[in-house]
């Protein structure tokens, strides 16, 4: 499966085409909790998210053959918009499916980049059949948001780069959907340094890696809308690598609400200084709001910035 080898290759690969995103210490959640804490700012990314590791990675692994039938994706938006970066980074073809539940200000992110783009049904489970249609009937390469070797190791470059700055870190909170990033930082984290823990938090509406987890295997969770919408859509019930790896390498799972979504997006703009989407805010939220109480140093991983700014403006001034 995921070998810690398979991200030090990726690293080489991502790093020419990255920034390397600032690891800040917050005194305020270190005050709100009594514990150290660190923030890494992925909202700062080239395309505003982590996802643009795992797809600058993926299409570099492309033959030529697959290069020039072009990729494909299903994408909530930051999978897409990374893909699409990409893709015409590379030249060549990327289309992605997404259900008509996405916002739009994502929609319009990723062509802007060059990709064109689908809206396919009201969930991603029927975007999901334009995508798998356009792979086998047009030879187009099917690059998956999560369950994907080359994208699970793509951002697990991030785990290297918060190891370098924090290496006797305890704790790792990462934002948590299908599983590529917190599979990716988990391997590279505590291949790294055994004793750390790894806490995925996830929206507590449809969240279907916690509940498969719990059900111990792959099952259909409902999608319903959310503030952190880059953390819905199911996890495949073929899934092939995130469910082990999750079940592997992630020690705890926490659930956020609605509320304390808006409050971590609130919380990162004016005691952070950091613009936040839903699924950024997620891992500030948890601990706000003490969902896991670490002992000892912690991260949050502020994965993506993507959001609505009429939606952003709502939640910073009290106004949703």
């Amino acid at each position: 499966m995921l070998l810690f080898e398979d991200i030090v290759r990726a690293e080489k690969i991502v790093s020419e085409h990255i920034v390397t995103t600032p690891l800040v210490h917050s005194q305020a959640l270190s005050k709100a909790i009594g514990e150290r804490v660190y923030l890494k700012l992925e909202n700062q990314q080239v395309t505003g998210s982590f996802k643009i590791r795992g797809a600058i990675n993926a299409i570099s692994n492309l033959n030529p053959e697959q290069k020039k039938a072009g990729v494909v994706a299903l994408s909530t938006g930051n999978h897409g918009r990374g893909l699409a970066f990409a893709a015409n980074l590379m030249k060549i073809r990327c289309i992605i499916c997404m259900s008509k539940l996405v916002p739009n200000n994502k929609i319009e992110g990723i062509k802007a980049l060059g990709a064109e783009v689908r809206l396919v049904g009201k969930n991603q489970d029927e975007a999901q059949l334009e995508a798998d249609r356009l792979s086998s009937e047009e030879g187009m390469t099917y690059v998956s948001p999560f369950d994907n070797i080359d994208v699970i190791a793509g951002q697990g470059t991030l785990g290297l780069e918060i190891h370098q700055k924090i290496p006797d870190l305890n704790f790792a909170f990462v934002p948590l959907s299908g599983g590529g990033l917190i599979c990716g930082v988990a391997k590279a984290l505590k291949s790294l340094n055994r004793k750390l823990k790894v806490i995925g938090v996830s929206m507590d509406r449809g969240a279907a890696m916690y509940e498969s987890q719990k059900a111990g295997k792959p099952i259909f969770v409902k999608e319903e809308e959310s503030l952190a919408d880059a953390l819905t859509g199911g996890i495949g019930l073929d899934n092939k690598y995130t469910f082990q790896l999750t079940k592997q390498l992630v020690d705890d799972i926490v659930l956020v609400s609605e509320k304390e979504i808006a409050d971590g997006i609130h919380h990162a703009y004016w005691r952070e200084s950091q613009i936040v989407e839903g699924a950024g805010a997620v891992a500030i939220a948890s601990l706000l709001n003490k969902k896991f109480k670490p002992n000892g140093t912690s991260v949050a991983l502020v994965c993506g910035r993507n959001i609505n700014m009429e939606k952003h403006f709502s939640l910073i001034s009290g106004k949703s």
